[in-house]
């Protein structure tokens, strides 16, 4: 049986604590670790239940999207050729979960929310990027889907990343994981950091992604 789209009605995004995006976080998506947050985005679903306590449909807490600031010291300089913007004024999309079962849009229709709430909330914010990463066979569809500019995949690193095991049987840890818990991901000085022997793989390539929040201004070579 086909899935159905999403109900647009009944879903809306806002804020929510933290620690409730990170225990989402953990339990559910595939990094099993809470990366840079500023903004937790809760993704929320009206359900035909009436809300327990109060007179109002039951709204059901069916994801979470984080935003923050980029990892990698180099993404602005990367993307951009010319100082043209800050480092505050760009955000990651960190994490995005969802559960299934929600119409086969649920997700596209989510990212389109949180840029709504970024342009009402966060002003500052001129840019979100992002990345798609082939070992988790994610190919960048809901990207396209909403619009993001595609800027290739790998072209843009500045040098190979790992994943590192701290035990030989140990599970993997993703890039991104591994600077923020050791604050480098360059083998070398990890060596100094952990103390002791562990296990290196070479990560594929990642696709990456950028979206203006801007509207009809110019930066750099492109106009938004």
């Amino acid at each position: 049986m086909e899935e159905k789209y999403v109900d647009k009605s009944r879903v809306s995004v806002r804020p929510i604590y933290k620690p409730l995006a990170k225990d989402m976080i953990e339990k559910y998506h595939y990094s099993g670790r809470l990366s840079s947050c500023r903004y937790p985005l809760g993704i929320f679903y009206q359900t035909d239940n009436e809300h327990k306590f109060f007179a109002e449909p039951e709204e059901k807490l069916i994801g979470v999207a984080c935003y923050g600031f980029p990892v990698g010291r180099r993404v602005l300089g990367s993307i951009f050729s010319e100082e043209i913007l800050e480092n505050r004024n760009i955000l990651e999309l960190t994490r995005l979960f969802i559960h299934d079962g929600y119409g086969k849009n649920i997700e596209s229709l989510a990212l389109g929310l949180t840029f709504k709430w970024m342009k009402e909330n966060a002003k500052d914010i001129k840019v979100l990027i992002s990345y798609a990463d082939p070992e988790q066979s994610h190919d960048g569809a809901i990207y396209q889907a909403t619009n993001w500019i595609y800027q290739g995949c790998g072209a843009f690193q500045m040098a190979p990343t790992f994943s590192l095991r701290l035990e030989e049987d140990g599970e993997w840890m993703h890039s991104r994981s591994v600077y923020s818990k050791f604050g480098s991901s360059d083998p070398k000085k990890m060596v100094k950091s952990i103390g002791h022997d562990f296990w290196l793989k070479k990560e594929a390539s990642k696709h990456r992604y950028i979206i203006f929040l801007v509207t009809k201004k110019r930066i750099g070579n492109f106009i938004v």
